[in-house]
C-alpha cells in the first residue's frame, strides 16, 4: 500500500509560475487594499470593482504555466497517495496533472450564485454585474473571502488526520483556520516545510524537517529524503 502523502500548499507554490503572492508587504494585494476586494463587506460595497479584480486576475492565471514544483508532485503520484490541500485560487496543481486537489480558498476559474452555495460553474472569461445563475441571481467568485466559512475545511482535516507525511510548501501558516490543519496530523506524521524563507511554527507536537530552499528545488530535495524512508 502506499504512503499518503499530504501536500498543504501556499502563494509561494504558484508565486514560482509568476503569480504574485496573496498580499505584499503593504497589505496590498495587486494594488488593491484586501479589505476592498475580499471580504463580503467590499462586495456589497462596490460589486463592479470586485469583479473587475478578478477578471484581471483570472487573465492572469491563463496566461502562466505550472512550474517545476507543481509538476515533480503531480509525478509522486506514482510512488505514494498523494493528497494536496491548497490555499491558492489558481488551477496549476491540476493542469500539472494532480489528481487528488482540494481548494480550501475557492477556485479562480469557477463562479458561484450569491443566493445558492452549492451552484457553482466553471468560468474563464470576465464576470460582469447582470451575469446569473439558473434563478436569476447574480453570479459572484467562487472565492472564500475574510469572514466566510470555509466548507473545505472538514474534509482538509480528514486527509491530514490520515496522513505519513505532511509537506508544507510555500505558506506562512499564518492564515486561520488553515495554519491549524498540521494540528491534526497524528503524533506518527513526519512533517516537512520547504519555504526560502520558513517562518516558525509554535506549539509543534512532530517532528519537522526544514527544507529551506525555493519550492523547485526543495521538492527534489522532499523527494530524495522520502524515498530513503520507503
Amino acid at each position: 500500500m502506499k504512503k499518503k502523502l499530504v501536500i498543504l500548499s501556499g502563494a509561494g507554490m504558484s508565486a514560482e509560475s509568476g503569480i504574485k503572492t496573496f498580499r505584499d508587504s503593504d497589505g496590498l494585494w495587486e494594488g488593491y487594499n484586501v479589505m476592498d476586494v475580499a471580504t463580503p463587506q467590499g462586495w456589497q460595497k462596490n460589486s463592479a470593482l470586485v469583479l473587475d479584480f478578478y477578471n484581471q486576475r483570472r487573465k492572469q492565471l491563463l496566461e502562466v504555466e505550472p512550474n517545476i514544483g507543481h509538476l515533480i508532485l503531480a509525478e509522486m503520484e506514482k510512488d505514494y497517495d498523494v493528497h494536496v490541500i491548497t490555499q491558492n485560487v489558481d488551477d496549476l496543481h491540476e493542469r500539472a496533472g494532480s489528481t487528488n486537489v482540494l481548494h480550501l480558498h475557492g477556485e479562480l476559474l469557477k463562479v458561484k450564485s450569491t443566493v445558492n452555495d452549492a451552484e457553482i460553474q466553471s468560468w474563464k472569461g470576465d464576470l460582469v454585474l447582470g451575469d446569473v445563475d439558473t434563478k436569476g441571481n447574480q453570479l459572484r467568485p467562487h472565492i472564500v473571502w475574510f469572514g466566510e466559512d470555509v466548507p473545505a475545511l472538514e474534509e482538509a482535516i480528514d486527509i491530514v488526520e490520515g496522513a505519513d507525511y505532511l509537506v508544507v510548501i510555500g505558506t506562512s501558516l499564518q492564515v486561520y483556520p488553515a495554519a491549524g490543519l498540521i494540528d491534526f496530523a497524528s503524533k506518527d506524521c513526519l512533517l516537512f516545510y520547504i519555504d526560502p524563507k520558513p517562518a516558525p511554527i509554535p506549539n509543534l507536537k512532530n517532528k519537522l524537517e526544514l527544507i529551506p530552499m525555493n519550492i523547485g528545488t526543495g521538492i527534489v530535495v522532499l523527494q530524495d529524503k522520502l524515498r530513503i524512508l520507503l
